[in-house]
């Protein structure tokens, strides 16, 4: 039997702060039909936005776990608060590629303890919790080693899920944009299209919004009508979780 081909439509950041700028193309996907997605959210973000002084982001992410939706902890401030960087590769990694990278020189303790919050903050609202994404996709051993200890199903990199607490890589790519100049629009319609083609016989292909992307015409026109070619193209959008349950269970049957 043919392997079923899937997307994963993921948004990224999913805070008090950004959440209403996903309104419209989210209305935009629930029209097309049954699109699962999954929100990546922040528990408090940049630490002046904690989830629970936005009531109305509360009710609307209980609604989309009820259509059936997936909800993953993202980091728990979504900045790197640590040290300034010491060394040029630390520097490039923590200041040039990003400012948001969490994760990526914590201590196991920190990251436990910021992980173990995060978590807390899940079951106090009874949402269901199993993956983890850092901020950037960036990682410190001692998160890595955090994760491995905690009651989570997966972790993910820019073009792979993992397994936890084992770290098994199931290739998962994703298209994302860069969104925040008009010359980084017009390169990344460019590039995304070419992945596309390029990506054709993926098994599974992932698509990370991220609220800077809403509020630029060209990169949610590119995104809405990138959906609707996979999904003409006849793929099914997954949550990240049933996705990654279909392939353990596949595993286990051979």
């Amino acid at each position: 039997m043919a392997e079923q081909s899937v997307l994963l439509l993921v948004l990224h950041d999913v805070a008090p702060c950004t959440w209403r700028s996903y309104l419209p193309f989210v209305a935009a996907v629930d029209a097309l039909g049954s699109v699962a997605m999954t929100w990546l959210v922040v528990p408090d973000f940049h630490q002046r936005n904690p989830l629970d002084n936005d009531p109305a982001l509360l009710d609307f992410l209980d609604t989309r776990l009820a259509r059936g939706d997936e909800l993953v902890l993202h980091g728990y401030q979504h900045c790197d608060t640590g040290p300034p960087p010491r060394h040029a590769a630390d520097f490039l990694m923590r200041r040039v590629y990003t400012r948001e990278g969490e994760f990526y020189s914590l201590s196991h303790d920190q990251a436990s303890m910021r992980l173990d919050a995060g978590i807390g903050v899940f079951q106090r609202h009874a949402w269901p919790l199993h993956g983890f994404v850092a901020p950037a996709w960036l990682m410190s051993p001692g998160t890595r080693l955090a994760l491995r200890e905690r009651p989570l199903s997966y972790t993910s990199s820019p073009h792979h899920l993992y397994r936890l607490p084992d770290f098994t890589a199931l290739r998962a790519p994703g298209l994302v944009w860069s969104a925040r100049s008009a010359w980084r629009r017009g390169a990344s319609w460019v590039f995304n299209r070419w992945q596309e083609t390029q990506w054709r016989q993926a098994q599974v292909i992932r698509l990370g919004l991220h609220p800077v992307d809403m509020h630029h015409e060209l990169a949610r026109r590119y995104w809405l009508a990138a959906l609707q070619r996979l999904l003409e193209q006849g793929r099914v959008a997954q949550t990240k979780y049933v996705w990654l349950s279909a392939q353990i269970s596949a595993s286990v049957s051979q």
